[in-house]
Order: C-alpha cells, then sequence, then structure tokens
C-alpha cells in the first residue's frame, strides 16, 4: 500500500511542475504590449492559461499533501 501511494505522491509531484512550468511560460509569452493594451477591464487569453495552470498546480498540491498525510497516518 505505502509503495503505491509513493507512486501517486511522485506523480502528482510531477504534475504539479509541469503545471508550474506551463504556467511560467503563459507568463512569459505575455508581452508588453498585451499589457499596455489591457485597460483592465478586459483578461487576456494568456492571463486565462497562467490562472489555469496556476490553479491546477494549486490542485495538484493540495492531492500531494492529502498524499503525505495518509503516508504518514499508515507507516505509525
Amino acid at each position: 500500500m505505502t509503495y503505491l501511494l509513493v507512486i501517486v505522491l511522485v506523480v502528482l509531484m510531477g504534475l504539479t511542475l509541469f503545471s508550474l512550468v506551463r504556467g511560467i511560460i503563459a507568463f512569459l509569452q505575455t508581452t508588453k504590449v498585451d499589457l499596455e493594451n489591457n485597460t483592465g477591464e478586459t483578461v487576456t487569453e494568456m492571463q486565462l492559461k497562467q490562472n489555469q495552470a496556476m490553479f491546477a498546480r494549486i490542485k495538484y498540491q493540495a492531492l500531494a499533501i492529502v498524499v503525505v498525510v495518509i503516508i504518514l497516518a499508515i507507516s505509525k
């Protein structure tokens, strides 16, 4: 059981890293022109991508923490 949870934890850590990199790439692709043209009233496509990637990162981190808590609970 512990081995399965460790594998799940490693997968969740990989997904967290992947989401973080996707969010950073979306952030870097946001150009100065995009920021200047945005009056603050609308949301650009890249801002939506950043938001989605960072939300996914938080979700995977939370799941990884739950798996760590389960591993600690069963390891006594």
